[in-house]
């Protein structure tokens, strides 16, 4: 799964079980009063990102196309195409703007449940 910390933190939320999660496909859950889409990549690593595209305000990250640059699991916006490494948050490709990092989330698979903490990454807001 997504690198996060060696300990669980109390405050992590039960957002699915694994199952629920389709590979290369998005979904959403509430942490914290925030929109944050899950995402279970082909080779099972599930990974935790922002769900506002902050170049459309819309909460459509999840919706987004989900593959690979390099090594680096990407997401692609589905509105103005701008790519972002699952891993980290960091924008690779701003399409013609300047890159906007997301936030990522810890997650952990745990008896076959996905949990999600506290924000992982910070992400470059200005």
């Amino acid at each position: 799964m997504t690198a996060a910390p060696a300990t669980r933190p109390a405050t992590a939320v039960r957002v699915c079980s694994l199952t629920d999660l389709v590979p290369e496909r998005g979904s959403v859950a509430l942490v914290g009063g925030v929109q944050v889409a899950i995402l279970r990549t082909h080779d099972g690593q599930v990974h935790a990102i922002d769900n506002r595209d902050p170049y459309s305000g819309a909460q459509i990250i999840a919706r987004g196309l989900v593959g690979t640059r390099g090594d680096a699991p990407t997401v692609i916006s589905p509105m103005y195409k701008q790519v972002w490494d699952l891993r980290t948050g960091e924008c690779l490709d701003g399409a013609g703007s300047d890159p906007i990092d997301l936030r990522t989330w810890a997650v952990w698979v745990v008896d076959g449940a996905v949990l999600v903490g506290g924000v992982q990454g910070a992400a470059d807001r200005g």
